[in-house]
């Protein structure tokens, strides 16, 4: 997906502590020609695949999730990083350490929105380490759901988390994976 990398290369800026801020088109003021051209990737990527639902954790990935959504026909659910008076009933959790946030969050979806007969295709703007990821598959796994893969706009191939989802057999289809980032160079996987 030639076009993510030259709008990161256009756009993009590597700030300290290997962090990439894309908060110009992306995941803070959202060029939505640009999101449209992402969602469509995605859903035609999985498109064969069944899905019914697609799972995106608060709050980055909500707008990528609804756009990919909207391409497939299927409905959206995030999870939730603190629970909130208006969750009740049965929930599924998992704890989340966030390498942006150095935090950990225990996520969570209502058991209302989540059902084993769904086929799940988690979508989110990042993927580094792999921690939400791994959470919200965690999420599928409690609701006896099917997953599908997951979508990433962004995935940092240098910290390992693609690399290790993909050794458990989860399918992860990349928009651009980066393979290194200094200050002045950003170098992506061919």
């Amino acid at each position: 997906m030639r076009f993510m990398e030259e709008k990161i290369r256009a756009e993009g800026k590597v700030l300290p502590g290997q962090i990439l801020k894309v908060g110009s088109f992306l995941n803070q003021q959202i060029d939505t020609a640009f999101l449209k051209k992402v969602a469509e990737a995605m859903a035609q990527a999985f498109r064969d695949s069944g899905v019914t639902k697609i799972l995106t954790i608060e709050s980055s990935g909500i707008a990528i999730a609804t756009a990919v959504g909207l391409e497939l026909g299927v409905p959206v659910v995030f999870a939730k990083k603190h629970k909130s008076s208006n969750v009740d009933g049965a929930v599924y959790t998992a704890e989340v350490y966030s390498y942006t946030h150095n935090t950990s969050y225990t996520i969570l979806v209502s058991s209302d929105y989540l059902k084993s007969t769904d086929t799940v295709l988690l979508v989110d703007d990042f993927l580094a380490n792999g921690k939400a990821l791994n959470g919200l598959t965690e999420l599928v796994e409690q609701a006896g759901a099917r997953l599908a893969g997951a979508a990433i706009a962004i995935e940092k191939g240098f910290q390992g988390g693609g690399d290790a989802l993909r050794a458990k057999g989860v399918r992860v289809e990349s928009m651009a994976v980066i393979d290194a980032m200094t200050d002045d160079a950003i170098v992506f996987r061919s």
